[in-house]
């Protein structure tokens, strides 16, 4: 009985000494989808970048990694416009793709319960992402949400209050990294403080700089031919444009898109007669942030010394500030 025992727990030994298996495994379905392939995609700053492909068979497919921590990722099948998002760490993750191509179901995942039960909750109005950080301090789906939606919602103040609710096990989370980011920059570009230096090509690749406008007031309008309510709101822009362009101001368009084409055409389509600058990195681009913006339309507006007086007026706001400001 006694060499019995010491056997079995000699197995036991070798048992538990035999290693864990690493990395996620999805599981994945997609409801009535032909055979084909999917796309497992990155997510970097808005952007999505493919890393891996699957075949799809009887609606089925299976994608096999490893990440070092929990990250947004997405799936996509050839005819969808844009993945569906999901968070990736390593464990078996069973996935469903509904047949609208925009609904996703993740189980045995987590981080994605927290993820999903808040997908379409923070898109309303008068979401409390504070209260979520408070629920979910140590989530990184919890401090996506945070960098991803609201460091252009919520006051510099109350993004430093609700930053600091994070747990310190996120530190090396590329969200709260780049979350620490945003706000540094943010209190470079406060109302009160001159506006950062910089220069852009214009549409006919001659380099433009702010400076060349010091001594007017100055409208730096972020905004993007492929950005509907920036193209809905450059009829107001114009406006504004043609009542004060003779009264010391002008507008600097600064555009966030990648194909130079259809930015040269968005300015001739609304009719945009001012300067209009571009490095055409779409949200790679260094100005927008260099101020800070994480969502267009946006703008920021200076006075003659180049201090910003005012930011994100738009609709009757930006008419009702430049009657007040401009004499």
């Amino acid at each position: 009985m006694k060499q019995f025992c010491m056997m079995a727990l000699a197995g036991l030994l070798v048992v538990g000494c035999q290693e864990v298996p690493k990395g996620y495994v999805i599981n994945g379905e997609v409801e009535n989808m032909p055979d084909g392939k999917i796309y497992l995609k990155s997510f970097r700053n808005k952007m999505f970048f493919d890393v891996d492909t699957a075949e799809v068979k009887d609606g089925k497919f299976t994608f096999k990694g490893e990440v070092d921590q929990p990250l947004l990722f997405g799936l996509a099948t050839e005819n969808m416009n844009y993945p569906v998002q999901l968070f990736l760490e390593n464990t078996d993750m069973n996935v469903k793709i509904g047949n609208d191509g925009e609904t996703i179901t993740v189980r045995n995942s987590p981080v994605n319960d927290v993820f999903q039960e808040n997908a379409e909750k923070v898109f309303e109005e008068g979401y409390d992402i504070d209260s979520l950080i408070s629920k979910y301090p140590d989530s990184p789906a919890a401090a996506f949400y945070l960098y991803r939606y609201f460091t252009y919602q919520l006051s510099l103040d109350d993004l430093k209050a609700t930053r600091a609710k994070i747990s310190p096990a996120l530190a090396n989370s590329p969200y709260v990294k780049d979350l620490d980011g945003i706000i540094k920059q943010l209190e470079h570009v406060q109302i009160g403080q001159v506006a950062p230096e910089f220069s852009l090509p214009d549409t006919a690749g001659v380099s433009v700089s702010l400076s060349d406008f010091r001594g007017k007031y100055v409208l730096l309008d972020f905004w993007a031919s492929w950005c509907p309510p920036c193209r809905k709101e450059n009829p107001n822009v114009v406006n504004a444009f043609q009542q004060y362009k003779d009264k010391n101001f002008t507008i600097v368009g600064i555009s966030l898109d990648k194909d130079k084409a259809k930015w040269q055409k968005a300015i001739a389509d609304d009719h945009l007669t001012w300067a209009h600058v571009s490095d055409l990195k779409y949200w790679d681009s260094e100005i927008p942030a260099l101020y800070g913006v994480r969502g267009i339309p946006a703008n920021v507006l200076l006075d003659p010394n180049g201090v910003i007086i005012a930011k994100n007026i738009t609709g009757e706001d930006l008419q009702n500030t430049l009657k007040e400001v401009i004499k």
